[in-house]
């Protein structure tokens, strides 16, 4: 199945500490990122003009201004490109305050380069217009998804019919593949339901995702269920 054409994104890199920087910046560039970056929130303010990035990673902890600093001025002067959080503190309250100010998503130090990565194309998808987004195509053991065009098909070349919510749930576990994910998360993520309630319609749809990309549904390899609290994709 085709992929996209590779498109250049535009990317803003707000970190005060040089290696990581160096890090950031390099590995970004070889997956074909256009890079600009800023050492301190000040600089950042300066830089985060309209219409110029297409994702910016935002450090929390910066000399001038911290991040949640320049996240609110910034949403305050309606700068609308996506933001991710970068921080060393995982508290609770850090994270909410993030996404209250309009972060699309966080990572905590130290994290994984290729979950960084993950997380980026994942903002990206959600964020930018469809013609824009990059199409993901995903290969499941012997069945390749495309997210983009909601196509699957097994090793045959035969199609895989999924529904556009078996589709979604396969990208959420996907997104947040190797973490387990809450049966809550599911539906206020996947369903928009906000409600504190458990229901085995989830368990059901994942019992149909299951058959279509499982060797043995009944002893899945790659959507694992944890007990009492939700699912985990491992790949």
């Amino acid at each position: 199945m085709p992929k996209a054409p590779e498109q250049t994104y535009h990317m803003l890199i707000v970190e005060d500490d040089p290696d990581v920087m160096a890090g950031l910046r390099e590995y970004f560039r070889l997956k074909e990122y256009e890079i600009t970056t800023a050492e301190d929130g000040a600089e950042a303010v300066e830089k985060m003009t309209p219409d110029t990035y297409d994702i910016v990673l935002l450090d929390v902890m910066l000399p001038k201004k911290n991040g949640f600093e320049v996240l609110e001025e910034k949403q305050e002067e309606g700068f609308d490109a996506p933001i991710l959080m970068l921080t060393a503190r995982g508290e609770q309250e850090n994270v909410l305050k993030g996404f209250g100010l309009g972060a699309q998503d966080y990572i905590t130090k130290p994290f994984n380069a290729e979950e960084l990565a993950a997380r980026v194309r994942a903002i990206l998808t959600r964020t930018l217009p469809p013609d824009e987004a990059p199409m993901e195509v995903y290969e499941i053991g012997e069945v390749t998804v495309n997210f983009s065009t909601h196509e699957a098909t097994d090793a045959d070349g035969e199609e895989v019919d999924f529904t556009a919510l078996e589709f979604d749930i396969l990208r959420y576990l996907i997104q947040n593949r190797g973490r387990t994910v809450t049966r809550k998360q599911l539906l206020r993520d996947v369903w928009n339901i906000e409600e504190d309630i458990i229901t085995r319609t989830i368990d059901r749809h994942m019992a149909s995702v299951r058959k279509k990309v499982e060797p043995d549904p009944s002893a899945p390899r790659y959507i694992e269920t944890v007990y009492g609290i939700g699912y985990r994709f491992e790949d």
